[in-house]
């Protein structure tokens, strides 16, 4: 099982919300790419970046600063970049992958804009990730701020048709909490996908890791785990270990 250390991006600065909420957001670094060096020398082969300014509909400015962090963590070589946040244009997803982004993950697309979704599978294959996050079963979109008006399994039992193999799902109620994982829910998201996910939210310890380990890479590829090691309840090292 992969892991994705999460780098998560407002205004170029590392930060963490609660439930996604922008009120309750904890900054944890000003050099983002001082954090993806560190992942590195630990250990860690991917990194997981969100741009929360675009997802999040912020000014100019701070967009702007999220892409020279975004290029910076792009330039740490020997890491893979698995990259998302408001990306809504396939002209979005082709400036990411001329940074060098390994995995492009388009979220609101996939319910808003279905022959966008489907031609971001075609042109970048591998290479796209679905991005799916839900709330008591249903989908959220816009930077979660808004119901996508559908039920999770609606939407990813639809989605190797659409030609996407790799899923990002997020359980909203734990993202950022540290509450620990709902692993029953993830192999129920990769029966209806038809494909192993990508588990986001509420990772707290070496026993979640393990956790989703233990359901096998037909229904769990990697994990995405941030605030717990920000705030040290995991450390990398033991988070890698725990993915086997």
């Amino acid at each position: 099982m992969t892991l994705f250390p999460a780098i998560d991006l407002v205004g170029g600065r590392v930060v963490r919300l609660a439930n996604g909420d922008r009120s309750r957001m904890d900054v944890y670094s000003n050099d983002p790419a001082s954090v993806a060096r560190d992942f590195l020398a630990r250990g860690a082969s991917w990194v997981h970046v969100v741009d929360l300014s675009s997802a999040l509909g912020e000014d100019e400015a701070a967009r702007e600063a999220n892409a020279r962090a975004m290029r910076a963590i792009c330039q740490v070589e020997g890491l893979s970049v698995d990259a998302g946040g408001g990306v809504r244009s396939i002209e979005a997803m082709r400036r990411l992958a001329d940074l060098g982004v390994r995995r492009i993950a388009i979220g609101t697309a996939l319910v808003r804009d279905a022959a966008l979704a489907r031609q971001a599978a075609r042109e970048f294959g591998d290479m796209a990730v679905a991005d799916v996050a839900a709330k008591d079963g249903v989908v959220r979109v816009n930077g979660w701020r808004e119901g996508g008006g559908l039920r999770v399994d609606a939407l990813v039992s639809g989605l190797a048709e659409m030609g996407f193999r790799h899923l990002v799902f997020t359980d909203i109620a734990r993202d950022g909490m540290q509450t620990g994982v709902d692993a029953s829910a993830y192999r129920r998201v990769a029966k209806a996908a038809g494909f192993p996910v990508v588990a986001s939210g509420g990772i707290a310890s070496a026993g979640d890791v393990r956790s989703l380990a233990s359901l096998g890479p037909d229904v769990v590829e990697g994990c995405i785990v941030g605030r717990a090691l920000y705030e040290g309840a995991l450390t990398l090292e033991d988070a890698l270990a725990a993915c086997g």
